[in-house]
């Protein structure tokens, strides 16, 4: 191995490696093509030793590409500790708090936080980060998540804040047309918005008694943001989170007592990270609006 070999192209190599090409792996790094190309044309030049070979997906690592993954892993994992140790000692208020959570939650219920934040704490900037999918928090791919699940990762630090309450509405004016059901089974009648391809809402209902099918629902999407505009438009019933309905004066909740499951929320964060003054802010800030039932 050439003794001039630089060990932050790892980084690069593990990229392509769990991306499975130079495109997906560029945009993970922020990175242009050409210069991960490059990177990684680099790192087998000082190991002697083609690191991946081309399929008709993109790429695919060679017998020593493998073998360099866990040690690239490894490598990666004690970088991101180190930077998180070195993170964890500063003091300053002043930088840049990263946040991911849910596409709903960030777009319909985290802006008001946000803006309390701008108000009060101008010197934190933030980013935020509108995902359904699990940041890697040791890794800084964010600061502060707010998830539906318990972290399964080590060293974090988490709390579990009061589930999303759930409830069925719809547009005043689609149901001043419509009558407003006096049960469930009037409300199937009427018309349910549902999910496409996502199973998650016929579970719920057969949990219920309901034999509902795919074929219950004469509208229906995936993507929970459009949902609620399509509720908010009078396209038909549908269920959502009590703070968005509450929020809402042209959307009516129907059958309060009708039993829905809530929406479990956790609020996790980095171990080393969590004395440092910003975070401990911003963190203070997302308990104290989550920690309360909708007003």
């Amino acid at each position: 191995m050439d003794k001039r070999f630089d060990w932050s192209l790892a980084q690069s190599f593990l990229a392509v490696a769990e991306t499975g090409s130079l495109s997906a792996a560029a945009r993970r790094l922020g990175l242009s093509q050409p210069t991960l190309g490059r990177q990684i044309r680099a790192l087998e030049t000082a190991l002697r030793s083609d690191l991946f070979r081309r399929v008709p997906k993109g790429l695919e690592p060679t017998e020593a590409g493998l073998a360099l993954i866990a040690p690239a892993r490894a490598m990666a994992e004690a970088a991101a500790r180190l930077s998180l140790a070195a993170a964890g000692q500063d003091s300053g208020l002043a930088g840049t708090v990263r946040i991911t959570a849910s596409v709903v939650v960030s777009h319909f219920l985290l802006p008001p936080v946000i803006a309390g934040l701008r108000r009060d704490a101008p010197e934190i900037q933030i980013d935020l980060v509108a995902s359904d999918s699990t940041e890697n928090l040791l890794f800084r791919e964010a600061d502060i998540a707010l998830r539906m699940h318990a972290p399964q990762q080590e060293d974090l630090i988490a709390r579990r804040l009061p589930d999303l309450a759930l409830g069925l509405c719809a547009a005043r004016s689609f149901l001043d047309r419509v009558g407003r059901p006096a049960d469930f089974d009037e409300a199937l009648q009427i018309g349910l918005i549902g999910f496409d391809r996502s199973e998650l809402m016929l579970r719920s209902m057969r949990a219920m008694g309901v034999a509902a099918t795919r074929d219950s629902f004469p509208l229906r999407t995936d993507d929970q943001p459009l949902g609620w505009h399509l509720i908010r438009a009078g396209c038909g019933i549908g269920v959502a989170q009590l703070r968005l309905i509450e929020a809402e004066p042209e959307v009516e909740r129907l059958l309060p007592d009708l039993p829905l499951p809530g929406l479990p929320l956790w609020i996790v964060a980095p171990q080393a990270l969590r004395t440092t003054a910003r975070i401990r802010r911003v963190w203070d800030a997302l308990v104290a609006a989550f920690d309360r039932p909708p007003a």
